[in-house]
């Protein structure tokens, strides 16, 4: 298909590194509803097209790019080249996960990628198929950022039954296709389990993998061993949007009230019908609650609760809007979130942040500008307690800098795309990332994490 040119291209500007030519590459764009991963990518190309390098992306062939807005505008061509990512080869109606499926179409998305390979110094992949890595050859400068569970968990959630998932049996996931596996479902799930891990890590071995949170890559230690598989570099946010947006509006409720937002799925594993259920007799009273997403659940939440205001899905503006009209963001995810933007925007935007102790959340505190802005609890029933009683500060203030801001991961992953094709592992020094150890104004650490290691290599992040 022919490549579509979004704006004019920059001279190369970033110190330290001559222009690269990029393709970024992401099944999960364009899309109509862009989620996390999908404006990860984004602020990304975004943020080294601004830096000087040629940055193109490669995507699903299911939408047309207009779908996305002007969100696509990143400076680079987009090429619709990807597909096959929503057949489902009839995994629920058998209750199975087929063996096949994820072989081949990691195998498809390889070849597509491989085509292009020569034309760029670097591929980057976001997105769900982590084997993607074993069907590419050692020669190709590739490198992956896992988001999600998926590296071993079929499902990417590692989220059963409305609880955390610890099982590293492959026999067991095939509870997470029917309710009642019997001895043949589960031979089979147990098969396509052990093959994609085996891909998986064969990957790996062969290609450089980058961890948005250290719960994943410990997570991951489980099934492949414990060795280092790749790198932590945190997720990150787009610092401008929240720069050019002006001091939060005014909010005009009773000081007894307390305006509350939230944006998330609406599905079981974000836990915001829990939430809700503990919450429910102070909604409209005591809590004026915003609500931005959709899911499964949001028909049945708008019908039961009348005094929440439920938005829907909403673009990154106006969820930042949201944001800023609020006194308090809450995540209240029950599953391990890997590093929620949600946690980032609330902690940038300067609001106090209630979530839970589990996931890749807590290390977030990195990036607070006071030691009580990240409030974490063991559960639920603990974070509504603890909300209920929150006195609303009277100050909000954006950070104006942050080592969260995509361009300071675009240094990072810069230095990593400049090293020659192998993991990540072999390359590695103890060498300090130039954020880490720092302080804010507020005497908070920034860093304190084994994220910020360096490459050989590369000399000095950019930040």
């Amino acid at each position: 298909m022919n490549a579509m040119p979004y704006g004019p291209r920059r001279a190369a500007t970033c110190p330290g590194y001559a222009e690269m030519r990029i393709l970024m590459v992401s099944e999960d764009l364009p899309a109509p509803a862009m989620g996390g991963l999908a404006r990860h990518v984004l602020a990304l190309c975004k943020a080294l097209s601004h830096a000087g390098h040629h940055v193109d992306l490669m995507g699903n062939d299911d939408f047309p790019p207009e779908v996305a807005l002007d969100a696509m505008n990143f400076g680079g061509q987009f090429f619709p080249e990807l597909s096959g990512q929503f057949s489902g080869w009839k995994e629920m109606p058998l209750g199975v996960f087929m063996p096949l499926k994820r072989s081949l179409l990691a195998q498809r998305f390889a070849r597509t990628m491989q085509r292009r390979a020569g034309d760029y110094d670097v591929i980057h992949y976001h997105g769900h198929l982590a084997n993607v890595a074993y069907y590419l050859p050692p020669s190709v400068n590739f490198l992956q950022t896992r988001h999600d569970q998926g590296s071993d968990c079929l499902i990417h959630t590692r989220f059963r039954r409305g609880e955390v998932c610890n099982d590293i049996d492959p026999q067991a996931c095939a509870a997470c296709r029917t309710h009642h596996p019997n001895a043949l479902q589960k031979a089979i799930s147990s098969l396509a389990v052990r093959r994609f891990r085996y891909e998986v890590k064969k990957g790996f071995l062969r290609h450089k993998t980058v961890f948005v949170s250290d719960m994943l890559r410990k997570n991951l230690s489980r099934c492949f061993g414990n060795q280092q598989w790749g790198i932590t570099i945190h997720n990150f946010v787009d610092t401008s949007h929240l720069r050019n947006m002006s001091t939060h509006e005014q909010i005009t409720l009773p000081t007894d009230q307390l305006r509350v937002f939230i944006a998330a799925k609406l599905y079981p594993a974000k836990g915001v019908s829990a939430l809700l259920s503990i919450l429910e007799p102070h909604l409209g009273h005591r809590i004026v609650m915003d609500i931005a997403g959709d899911g499964e659940e949001e028909a049945m939440l708008r019908k039961r609760y009348g005094h929440v205001n439920f938005n829907g899905w909403q673009s990154m503006e106006a969820t930042l809007k949201l944001a800023m009209r609020a006194q308090v963001i809450v995540v209240p995810s029950v599953c391990e979130e890997a590093c929620s933007t949600t946690v980032l925007e609330g902690l940038l935007l300067g609001k106090t942040v209630f979530a839970l102790r589990r996931g890749g959340t807590p290390e977030l505190g990195i990036y607070a500008s006071r030691p009580d802005q990240l409030r974490l609890h063991e559960d639920l029933e603990g974070l509504a307690s603890a909300l209920l009683n929150y006195t609303p500060r009277a100050d909000c203030v954006v950070s104006p800098q942050s080592p969260a801001d995509a361009s300071h991961a675009a240094g990072r992953l810069l230095a990593l795309y400049s090293l020659p094709p192998g993991p990540i592992a072999t390359l590695t020094t103890s060498r300090l990332d130039p954020w880490q150890g720092r302080s804010t104004k507020a005497g908070h650490p920034v860093g304190q994490s084994d994220a910020g290691q360096e490459v050989t290599r590369a000399t000095d992040f950019q930040s």
